[in-house]
């Protein structure tokens, strides 16, 4: 049976190690009745509204390593209240998590212990991607140690697992009234984490965007009647314009059923809107609580917020962000607010097709 056939007949609650249903707490509203010409009341319309908090690369290396091991509840410092101020909140972790296994042929090397995990539930995390170019680093004993933290570690993470079955699995959850299915996925063609650590039937790994497992899983949750958001690696490092193959991607995702897309991996902020087909793309997310900088642009970021109502993005919200010498994402403020906001302004120019307002 394909992964995609198998989304139809299982939800997350069966088992599947790295994915998990909860029950959110949300913040209920309703709308007011409404009377048409006769005045006869008309039964008020369910409100199917709520917020998800987006943000980008995550680490806990270098800076944010002390912080770490210094107090889990208080990495995120300033930026916690914000992070955690939506009915949910997803990040990507770019590390893996194991003190052992072997580095592989590459220039970076990233990885943390499990106390990372509670830091990011502390922090009012809910759901995180781990399919991302780093999560294998340490080859497969350290592959191991990762899906054995995460199994442990209670706290819902997307994109890798024990086998390709676990690593497509969505996030299943219901909000207001909304059955939402979050998906995450690798298209970053990296030495270890594509090449070698793909997750396959029987092989533990990232979810491999490239082959058609993540499309068809799209397509069958969206049929299944999901509000489907798709978590992507992907894109050119330290550019704010996007690539073809991303402008691809959303396409496919889009056609398949896709509400709204949102990526990271090019340590900068890329282009974000709405598309004609009234999806809505944040192609880049840039880093958040980040172990270092190499560009001037990898302090630049931004917490994103979206609104949803009926399956769709009817709203988008920008906190900019300054990251500071200890990784630390400060919500930005005078000019430097007004500096980024011109980034995202400037970066939805070189991303084709995109509207700052829904369609």
């Amino acid at each position: 049976m394909s992964i995609a056939a198998a989304l139809l007949l299982t939800a997350c609650s069966t088992g599947a190690a790295v994915s998990s249903s909860s029950s959110v707490s949300t913040r209920s509203s309703s709308l007011a009745p409404t009377r048409p010409a006769d005045g006869t009341p008309r039964p008020a319309e369910a409100s199917q509204r709520f917020t998800i908090n987006f943000a980008g690369d995550v680490h806990f290396m270098g800076r944010t390593a002390a912080r770490l091991a210094a107090d889990p509840a208080t990495v995120f410092g300033q930026a916690q209240p914000a992070l955690a101020d939506a009915d949910l909140t997803m990040v990507n972790l770019e590390t893996a998590i194991t003190t052992r296994g072997t580095p592989q042929a590459k220039e970076y090397h990233f990885r943390t212990n499990p106390t990372a995990l509670t830091a990011l539930k502390d922090a009012g995390v809910d759901v995180v991607t781990m399919a991302n170019n780093h999560a294998a680093d340490y080859g497969a004993v350290g592959l191991r140690d990762t899906v054995a933290a995460i199994n442990a570690g209670g706290l819902p993470v997307l994109g890798i697992g024990a086998n390709a079955k676990q690593a497509f699995a969505p996030y299943e959850t219901t909000i207001n009234g909304t059955k939402l299915a979050i998906f995450a996925a690798d298209d970053v063609d990296d030495e270890t984490t594509l090449r070698l650590f793909s997750a396959g039937p029987h092989q533990a790994g990232v979810a491999d965007g490239r082959g058609p497992e993540l499309v068809a899983a799209v397509r069958a949750a969206a049929k299944a009647g999901y509000t489907v958001i798709v978590y992507l690696h992907w894109g050119t490092e330290d550019v704010i314009c996007t690539n073809p193959a991303q402008q691809q991607w959303a396409d496919e995702l889009a056609a398949a059923g896709a509400s709204a897309i949102i990526g990271s991996h090019p340590h900068a902020l890329q282009g974000a809107g709405w598309r004609k087909d009234g999806v809505y793309v944040a192609y880049s997310l840039g880093d958040y609580l980040w172990w270092t900088a190499d560009q001037v642009s990898e302090y630049d970021t931004a917490l994103l917020t979206l609104t949803f109502d009926h399956g769709k993005v009817v709203a988008q919200h920008w906190a900019p962000a300054e990251i500071d010498d200890r990784g630390v994402p400060m919500p930005a403020t005078g000019a430097d607010k007004k500096r980024i906001n011109k980034i995202i302004t400037d970066s939805r120019a070189c991303a084709p097709g995109l509207s700052a307002t829904p369609r």
